[in-house]
């Protein structure tokens, strides 16, 4: 890529990075917690037959399970952009991002009930390797941020931060009266 394209795209690179570890966050953070609220609901037996159903099933038809919770929650989200549409922005987004943490934890209950299976389709291998190496560029790309960002924390925290300021107006001082001297010279 040229540099001048990169530059300009490098925004929307970015962004992409955050995107994909904002659904890895979700994904490692939700998922446990569903697990845990579905290890609470009293249906033992449910849950075992529903785990015994999908040991049973092949490894492409336990693909298409994954196509259950984006089907279940599509019509959420399709209120949620008609509440942003029509102005109740607040109660659109909570919808869209209930939606969301609902799927995400869903589908990260069900992939790691699924995931053996699913080991075994080479086309889902492929895309799992993708993933990872995604993942990887993203942490490469945001994590030296994250990494300045707590610094600059750090020293703002730490009490430094008014020791910097009084040395960036003592600085601006000093210009300003040579600058004065200069002028006067002049």
């Amino acid at each position: 890529m040229k540099p001048a394209a990169y530059r300009l795209l490098r925004p929307l690179i970015v962004l992409a990075a955050i995107v994909i570890l904002v659904e890895t966050w979700l994904w490692e953070r939700i998922g446990p917690l569903i697990g845990r609220i579905v290890a609470l609901l009293p249906f033992a037996a449910l849950k075992q037959a529903i785990h015994d159903g999908i040991e049973r099933l092949p490894p492409y038809a336990t693909l298409a399970v994954f196509a259950i919770p984006v089907a279940l929650l599509f019509p959420f989200k399709l209120a949620a952009l008609g509440l942003i549409a029509s102005g109740h922005l607040v109660l659109g987004g909570l919808v869209l991002v209930l939606a969301k943490v609902v799927g995400v934890g869903v589908t990260a209950f069900l992939f790691d009930t699924c995931k053996p299976k699913l080991m075994q389709i080479p086309l889902f291998v492929s895309l799992y390797a993708t993933w990872n190496r995604w993942l990887a560029w993203a942490h490469g790309l945001v994590d030296p941020v994250k990494r300045r960002i707590r610094a600059h924390l750090r020293i703002i925290r730490g009490g430094r931060a008014n020791r910097a300021l009084k040395l960036l107006r003592r600085f601006r001082r000093v210009r300003q009266e040579r600058a004065l001297l200069l002028a006067r010279k002049a």
